[in-house]
């Protein structure tokens, strides 16, 4: 049984609020879980502390026992201090410019200077 750290949906339409839980990696996003061990509202300010909440014993225990953290949640873990800091890149690389724009742009800069 794969077990994975993930958000699970909760709140009204527009108003979006996650819990944050543990469950097998076949059960459904907002289906059956094993424990729920924190929480996730996007919509209040960065800054807030009641942003994220984690039961930190609780997901210790859990990556003890082999659990993995999806993306977003892994992020939240690392800033908490519970696994390391994963490496995040801002930039996707689709939005990255294409190979006949990277070429203008080295041109022009030999050009310039």
């Amino acid at each position: 049984m794969g077990l994975k750290i993930r958000l699970a949906r909760a709140g009204a339409k527009k108003r979006p609020y996650y819990h944050i839980v543990v469950a097998d990696s076949r059960s459904p996003r907002d289906g059956r879980f094993i424990e729920r061990v924190g929480s996730y509202n996007p919509m209040l300010p960065a800054e807030h502390e009641d942003r994220v909440r984690l039961v930190t014993e609780r997901l210790t225990y859990w990556v003890g026992e082999g659990a993995v953290a999806t993306d977003r949640v892994a992020r939240f873990l690392g800033n908490a201090g519970i696994i390391p800091k994963p490496t995040w890149n801002e930039q996707p690389v689709q939005s990255a410019p294409k190979k006949k724009a990277q070429e203008r742009l080295k041109a022009a800069a030999a050009a310039a200077g």
